[in-house]
């Protein structure tokens, strides 16, 4: 066993139920993780059955009656011990997160980070949860909203952050007075028992109720099963746009909530009097960062035509410095895609492509010979294409970054915006009338838009989440909070009359 995994102290078998303080026994089907860096099996996870899910989501509910009577700052000191643990485990927990999910090591650790960062927000949040006082029409009666927990939350997380997401989600949760119950991807169950596995001891030692923070290891299926679940008020899914509309269909039939954070198309606009260096480096990255498989990659780059030719030649000049290989070697800049069936699907983009007249300055092609076993390794390509072609309005995980002409800013908006897709946009300009128009309601029409830095990433103090097809999700900083809890109006009569409502007189 890798020495990261020792030091995280799981096992090589572990079963596919916890509900904090122990893991239990499943009799499901047992599931084998493989790298995509090497090939090697990882471990073997058992994953849970029916009963197993009956387990967690019954000690989730009996937890969620005790752990919401909690004070808000008493919640906050265990996500801040949390904080902590996850401090104290970055190194083996982010090369963990590198190996099982293939992205670099730099990735794995920032994404670990990214736990500690939410971490240190949600900790500040239990002490400002907090409602509006508003006048009452009505003399001597007092009128406020509050804030109060809703109940248990269902994580629904995809591959590509297999820990980022949830903590997202979770840290927030937790501190709202929620109980939280995550089905990770299978593709990379061992990092979610690894982080189940650092903070049950916080939860032991603060005597936290059983059932606060629960996994469940589980196909689609499991996913399924928690979205049509009537006890998990709110789901919180991270994945496809189709996997989205099958979930998010679901708990609106039973009137429940629902988090989606879908697909991302997103594009960056280089315009003329860009800092070209910057936005060379902003494409490249926002590309091929974790292989293109972020929800946040940059697809399209929309190059204004004054400057296409010369921003071509220095994205192809860029992408042939791309060191692809091991992602625990720190060298490397460009690790493999998750297992083999995303390396046919980005085969299956590039025939496409060119079938609808798409021209690839660089060539992409399954990296093969001493390094590249797994059969998971790829070189980004490049792709010139027009703008309304049928391949580029689609999400393909994969590191394609397709390229295309503009001649006005609206031009641009307009190609932008014409796909189903809205999470994350930018542009490159050092135009501020230009980037007044793109933040204007005649611009970007995307969840996040950026203004000389790329589309790939987000801050955690910022509401992170996208409209159309990706979803309408919101999660993270800002107050995206109020998805984790319940809304009151109370009104105190604190008069020795009874107004009634309309006017309406009642004498007894």
């Amino acid at each position: 066993m890798n020495d990261f995994i020792e030091k995280l102290g799981v096992r090589s078998i572990n079963q596919g139920v916890s509900t904090g303080k122990h893991f239990i026994g499943s009799g499901g089907l047992l599931h084998h993780s493989y790298s995509p860096v090497d090939g090697n099996l990882i471990a073997k996870v058992y994953m849970a059955d029916d009963d197993g899910f009956e387990t967690v989501v019954r000690k989730a509910e009996e937890a969620f009656g005790i752990w919401k009577n909690w004070t808000a700052p008493q919640r906050g000191e265990v996500v801040r011990q949390i904080g902590e643990k996850l401090r104290a485990f970055k190194e083996p927990l982010g090369k963990l997160v590198s190996y099982e999910m293939g992205k670099s090591l730099q990735e794995g650790l920032g994404e670990v980070q990214e736990m500690i960062d939410i971490c240190d927000f949600a900790v500040g949040l239990s002490r400002t949860l907090h409602g509006l006082t508003m006048q009452s029409e009505r003399p001597r009666h007092r009128l406020y909203e509050q804030w109060l927990p809703l109940g248990v939350t269902g994580i629904i997380t995809a591959f590509n952050f297999p820990v980022a997401v949830w903590s997202w989600n979770a840290m927030i949760a937790l501190v709202c007075g929620n109980t939280c119950i995550w089905k990770p991807s299978e593709k990379v169950p061992l990092c979610a028992i690894a982080v189940q596995h650092l903070i049950s001891s916080v939860l032991f030692q603060n005597r936290v109720p059983e059932g606060v923070s629960c996994i469940l290891i589980g196909d689609k299926s499991m996913g399924e099963k928690m979205a049509s679940e009537k006890r998990i008020p709110l789901i919180s899914a991270t994945g496809s746009a189709r996997m989205g509309k099958s979930v998010g269909a679901a708990v609106a039939s039973r009137l429940g909530r629902s988090i989606l954070e879908l697909g991302g198309n997103n594009a960056i606009i280089v315009s003329k009097e860009a800092d070209i260096k910057l936005a060379v480096i902003a494409g490249v990255f926002g590309a091929v960062g974790t292989a293109g498989q972020r929800c946040t990659t940059t697809r399209r780059l929309i190059i204004h035509e004054d400057i296409y030719e010369s921003f071509k030649s220095r994205l192809i000049n860029a992408y042939g410095q791309l060191r692809i290989g091991d992602p625990l070697d720190e060298q490397n800049q460009v690790g493999p895609l998750i297992d083999r069936d995303a390396v046919a699907q980005y085969l299956n983009a590039i025939k496409i492509c060119k079938e609808q007249g798409g021209v690839f300055p660089v060539e992409g092609e399954v990296l093969e010979g001493e390094g590249y076993e797994s059969g998971c390794y790829v070189k980004p390509c490049i792709a010139e294409v027009k703008a309304d072609t049928d391949i580029v309005k689609q999400e393909t995980f994969a590191p394609i970054l397709y390229i295309m002409k503009y001649k006005t800013l609206e031009e641009a908006i307009a190609i932008q915006n014409s796909v189903p897709q809205g999470l994350s946009s930018a542009i490159m300009t050092l135009n501020m009338r230009e980037a007044e128009l793109f933040l204007s309601a005649a611009g970007s029409d995307c969840g996040i838009a950026n203004v000389n830095l790329g589309t790939s990433g987000a801050e955690i103090g910022g509401a992170f989440g996208g409209e159309k097809e990706t979803g309408g999700g919101r999660e993270s900083g800002s107050d995206a909070w109020k998805s984790y809890m319940r809304r009151q109006t109370v009104t105190i009569n604190w008069s020795t009359e009874l107004p009634l409502a309309q006017g309406i007189s009642f004498n007894l």
